[in-house]
């Protein structure tokens, strides 16, 4: 008696099924994923600015006289200290866009400073954030702002 051994393997037909259900799961789950990096790029853009704010209170309470807040022309840019004329550093880095790198290519931060208040705005890619609101410096979506005092 011969004994036959049966080979068992899947049909091109099941591989594409297989294929196609990787595929379509796959197209479901990226957008998601894509939502989630734009949440953490929002939420580091917020914690910059509140780095931003600890920075320009840091250099109010070094000024002994006004102005105690430095006006829009003299903000340092991104990627550079932030250093007083005495020599006392404010910011190491500071911060650029968290899409861009070291120098900033278009940096979503605005600085609008008078002697005595200012305004710190990023734009945010979230449209759907609950703490944005709509400002004229961001085009493209909602702006998250920080003003002092």
């Amino acid at each position: 008696m011969k004994f036959q051994k049966k080979l068992s393997a899947f049909t091109l037909i099941e591989l594409l099924v297989v294929i196609a259900i990787i595929g379509i799961l796959s197209a479901l789950a990226l957008p998601n994923f894509m939502g989630a990096r734009e949440r953490a790029r929002d939420t580091q853009r917020k914690a910059n600015l509140e780095s931003f704010k600890k920075a320009l209170e840091l250099y109010r309470l070094d000024q002994s006289i006004p102005p105690f807040y430095p006006i829009t022309s003299n903000f340092p840019s991104a990627c550079s200290e932030w250093k007083s004329t005495s020599n006392m550093l404010y910011m190491r880095s500071v911060p650029s866009d968290p899409r861009g790198s070291c120098p900033s290519s278009g940096q979503s931060y605005g600085y609008v400073g008078n002697n005595t208040s200012y305004t710190l705005t990023a734009c945010l890619e979230n449209k759907a954030d609950p703490q944005g609101v709509t400002c004229s410096a961001c085009s493209s979506g909602p702006c998250y702002v920080v003003e002092g005092p």
